[in-house]
């Protein structure tokens, strides 16, 4: 194991960075990672294009991930490098440097990096990225014109989410804020208080029914009706445990997911928890920690632990259907859905195709050893998957082709 794998886990188990907290531990002290076994192949995913996306964002923590929409494929690195691509080939269709979006860097200036961290969003012809800096870029989905640049007071380092006419931004200071779709300007904020430490991620927002649902650093789910900002319920799912401030963290930096008439949210240190999307009441708990997004398929919850454990767990009851505990401690991404599997990443670059049925890792596929921090993104079957290293694979699973056509 590399130096540069082991800070790379260090950062992952500790939910990629704390807020006001860092470590100096020496290697020796740090878990060990299962190593991958041979598995029994039962097909060899098929790479249909790959494209370069600028530096990636190399060993910094980010949720930077492509986007598909309008026939084309949204994607960027932490400089400042956003691009359009072809759906069917990935060639580029536009490009932009956000780190100088009204071009005035001269010849002579060194660059400085936009710092982008989330999205990309899109939503009303537009596609959105947000920065570190608090910066937040809107451009024409078509062109790759910026339309409006905002700054925000915190951190976007979620993805932005589009509904009535506004943006609505969760941002790492706990400022909730909502955005004029056309101008950028601030409709209404929503200021929630932020623990002295708490983890480096920072909850999307999920929108349904005219609310506004997003994970609190507090340990609880809140929602916020869109039209003003104001909060309506909140749920506690996190359980603050052990004696150090570090071990109490609490957060909820998974965005909820919303199916039916609950809404499904997990907290790094407590439980998974199904909450009726009205009143906030709780319908099941169970005891699960995790930062990684949560995906429900059919009666199917999928859920990436802090170990890196994968599980399948009963939408409706809570039960846990199977567990796979082979790839322990590899920074294991959030699981993908596609056909009867779910595929998830990990920190050597490698996608394992795991069967729903019973949690058999069936293939594999290696895209870079920069690693895979970011859950794959499925359109129509077809996986999108970028590395730290900005490598772009888009990769087709046979079994689904063949199925789809008999």
């Amino acid at each position: 194991m590399t130096f540069f794998n082991k800070r790379i886990l260090t950062a992952l188990l500790l939910s990629s960075a704390l807020v006001a907290c860092s470590s100096d531990d020496d290697e020796e002290e740090l878990p060990a990672f299962a190593e991958l076994t041979e598995i029994e192949e039962q097909f060899e995913p098929e790479v249909i294009w790959d494209e370069g996306i600028g530096d990636g964002v190399e060993h910094y923590f980010s949720r930077l991930s492509p986007t598909i929409a309008y026939g084309k494929v949204f994607t960027a690195d932490r400089l400042g490098d956003a691009y359009a691509l072809d759906l069917a080939t990935g060639d580029e269709l536009w490009s932009i440097d956000l780190s100088d979006v009204n071009d005035e860097r001269s010849f002579f200036d060194d660059r400085v990096s936009a710092r982008i961290a989330g999205g990309a969003s899109t939503g009303y012809n537009k596609v959105v990225w947000g920065s570190e800096n608090g910066d937040v870029f809107a451009l024409n989905a078509e062109t790759g014109e910026l339309e409006w640049q905002v700054k925000v007071p915190g951190e976007v380092i979620s993805k932005p989410e589009f509904d009535s006419n506004l943006v609505i931004i969760n941002t790492a200071s706990g400022a909730l804020v909502a955005l004029d779709v056309t101008t950028g300007e601030e409709v209404w904020k929503a200021e929630q208080s932020v623990p002295p430490l708490s983890l480096r991620g920072v909850s999307g927002v999920a929108i349904n029914s005219g609310g506004v649902f997003v994970g609190l650093a507090s340990g609880e789910i809140g929602v916020f009706i869109i039209e003003n900002g104001q909060q309506g319920w909140t749920k506690e799912i996190g359980e603050p445990s052990g004696s150090t401030e570090l071990q109490r963290i609490v957060d909820v930096d998974v965005t909820p997911v919303i199916f039916g008439d609950k809404v499904f949210a997990i907290s790094a240190n407590g439980n998974l928890a199904a909450i009726d999307l009205r009143s906030g009441r709780e319908v099941w708990k169970r005891k699960y920690s995790s930062y990684r997004k949560l995906t429900i398929s059919g009666n199917q919850i999928f859920a990436t632990d802090i170990q890196g454990h994968l599980y399948a767990i009963n939408r409706n009851s809570g039960m846990e259907l199977w567990s796979n505990l082979a790839l322990t401690n590899r920074g294991t991404t959030g699981a993908a859905s596609v056909g009867d599997y779910v595929v998830v990443g990990d920190f050597e670059g490698y996608l394992h195709w795991i069967s729903k049925e019973d949690g058999t890792i069936v293939a594999r596929h290696h895209v870079d050893s920069s690693g895979i921090y970011v859950t794959p993104v499925v359109h129509e079957g077809l996986l999108y998957v970028q590395s730290r290293d900005g490598d772009l694979e888009v990769i087709k699973t046979p079994e689904i082709i063949k199925a789809s056509a008999e």
